[in-house]
């Protein structure tokens, strides 16, 4: 599909397939997207304001300049995004989502949501996560360094390692048993 207009509004693309395309300068208001392929597309000054993704695949995107505000995820498989190339990131929030092998570093993403989400290997280096949501996620192998997480929730997540050391984590909300990684980066042993 081309898309021959600057703007859409509230349309709903369903079992759209544009991969390995580039988008320059479109913008997409309150838009749905469900069992779409967006796989190794370019985006360059684009806009995706309160717009939803179910079921689709988004792996793999160069998103220079573009904008993502208030977008949903759901079901998703959006592994190895460089989200620190985008242009302003807003409240973005996954559901049941692969994020694996992405980039979120030197961002500001308060109030992000990431709920039953995989993100193996994801960079969060320098970034503004206070007042997100991690719940139930799995965040084996990814990096968490100079990161802000006050007031986060990570109740349920597991197989993060975040040195308490490097990272501000007052406020923060862990549950039993994962909470005890935390202890690993004081160099303390537990038996």
């Amino acid at each position: 599909m081309h898309f021959t207009e600057p703007t859409y509004y509230r349309e709903e693309f369903i079992s759209l397939s544009i991969s390995g395309e580039g988008l320059q300068g479109v913008t997409f208001d309150e838009c749905s997207f469900a069992d779409c392929n967006l796989v190794e597309c370019s985006f360059d000054r684009c806009a995706f304001v309160d717009c939803r993704f179910r079921e689709s695949a988004i792996s793999n995107v160069n998103a220079v300049n573009s904008r993502f505000l208030r977008p949903q995820f759901s079901g998703c498989k959006i592994m190895g995004f460089d989200w620190s190339k985008t242009a302003k990131l807003q409240d973005l929030s996954f559901t049941e989502c692969q994020i694996d092998y992405s980039n979120f570093s030197s961002l500001v993403l308060r109030n992000t949501t990431m709920i039953r989400c995989s993100a193996k290997e994801v960079r969060f280096v320098e970034t503004d996560l206070s007042d997100s949501v991690f719940t139930d996620s799995d965040f084996q192998a990814s990096t968490f360094f100079k990161a802000n997480l006050s007031r986060a929730d990570f109740r349920g997540a597991r197989n993060y390692e975040i040195d308490v050391g490097n990272n501000v984590i007052k406020g923060a909300r862990f549950s039993l048993p994962e909470v005890l990684s935390l202890l690993y980066s004081l160099g303390i042993e537990i038996d």
